[in-house]
């Protein structure tokens, strides 16, 4: 049986529905433009060294209810949950990220990612992956480039595994590798808890955020917030301390940010002292 969201009304309503729109092309469009602009990647958790709980009712209350974002895991599984509970034909899967690692690394699957079959096609739709998340489905057997609200990108496949790249700056930079291999809820939980506990997380110490908006992309990175307009020049802000850093969370991202004991000291270990190089 699949696992059913308590409140997908409410998570309806937070992506501006009145009623639950049919499971076509159209609708998974606009379910994840909408979700990414109204739903922020944050790594708050992990940064505190607080539970990532990846059980349906956790998230549910995580990003419904107070006031919160996610990473892969827990947005991608509740977006699952919701296509599935609209009628979509579509299961998780995981894949390994390539972006900041070395060209012949064989990193872990640490990232999730949904497979949808629509019409005899099969589409891959992504909420989950931060500061280059795409905002539209992509056509899983076309190897041409793919336009989305924000940037292109496209799939190239060899000896069944499929690389995701986006064209940043004139390149064609990879994003990550995943093939077809059905998922448990095992395969989750165990990627998760790396992501969530092993020393070597890039998400153990570090504060990573995005949302997107209509023709931008809103990043933060430990005390760097950006503001990345399609077609401009990135706006680049260095954040003088940990207030900085909170008020952008609040304002630029809609965060409510959890009164967590050792939040200011966390943040504050990550800022770079004015005159540092990054």
């Amino acid at each position: 049986m699949l696992p059913t969201l308590q409140h997908a009304y409410p998570y309806l309503q937070r992506l501006g529905y009145a009623a639950a729109p049919p499971p076509t092309l159209d609708s998974l469009r606009e379910l994840q433009s909408r979700h990414t602009a109204e739903f922020p990647f944050e790594t708050l958790s992990t940064l505190l060294r607080m539970p990532v709980p990846l059980d349906l009712p956790s998230l549910e209350r995580k990003l419904l209810f107070e006031g919160r974002g996610g990473y892969c895991f827990e947005l991608n599984r509740m977006f699952l949950a919701l296509l599935q509970q609209l009628g979509f034909d579509a299961r998780g899967l995981t894949g390994r990220v390539l972006m900041e690692g070395t060209a012949d690394a064989v990193p872990a699957r640490t990232h999730m990612l949904v497979l949808v079959e629509l019409d005899g096609q099969s589409w891959i739709t992504d909420v989950g992956f931060g500061g280059m998340v795409p905002t539209a489905p992509l056509r899983l057997d076309s190897p041409d480039a793919q336009a989305t609200p924000h940037e292109s990108y496209r799939l190239e496949q060899a000896d069944g595994q499929y690389t995701l790249r986006a064209r940043v700056a004139g390149e064609w930079r990879p994003l990550y590798l995943f093939d077809l291999q059905r998922q448990a809820d095992i395969d989750y939980v165990v990627g998760n808890w790396y992501v969530s506990t092993h020393p070597e997380s890039p998400f153990r110490d570090q504060l990573r955020v995005a949302r997107t908006g209509p023709g931008w992309r809103k990043t933060l990175k430990g005390g760097s917030f950006a503001l990345h307009r399609m077609g401009a020049a990135s706006e680049r802000h260095a954040l003088a301390d940990a207030e900085a850093v909170i008020q952008v969370l609040r304002r630029e991202f809609g965060l409510r940010v959890p009164a967590q004991p050792g939040l200011h000291a966390a943040i504050e270990r990550l800022l770079v002292p004015v005159g540092a190089t990054a």
